[in-house]
């Protein structure tokens, strides 16, 4: 597995679609998080804020989204029957819309929790 420095370096390895969607995922949690920083973890790009907050990647059929157990969990009436998902893992393909207002509930919903801490 290749080792990143930090976000732009992994994101700037895509092009098209799967880039545009890397930055789109980006610009949305630090608009909902601003105090969360970047870092890479587990070889992807994570933010974190008094722990993970959610980690995002980059893949040739689909974007991965990482919210944890509990933010899948909560979510899953929007997931379920819509996108391939699992314990804390939810796939978002590449030839259908991004969920954005989906994203953008769970990653409120993981902030409010990582603030709680």
């Amino acid at each position: 597995m290749e080792e990143y420095q930090n976000i732009d370096e992994y994101i700037n390895q895509f092009s098209g679609i799967v880039k545009e969607r890397l930055l789109a995922i980006r610009a949305l949690v630090k608009e909902i998080a601003p105090e969360a920083t970047e870092k890479i973890s587990y070889g992807i790009p994570t933010f974190y804020l008094n722990g993970n907050l959610v980690h995002f990647a980059g893949y040739k059929t689909h974007i991965g989204f990482y919210p944890g157990a509990k933010g899948v969990a909560t979510f899953l009436d929007d997931v379920e029957g819509k996108y391939k998902y699992s314990k804390g893992t939810i796939q978002f393909p590449l030839n259908e819309e991004m969920p954005v207002a989906l994203i953008e509930k769970i990653v409120r919903f993981r902030t409010e929790e990582n603030r709680s801490k």
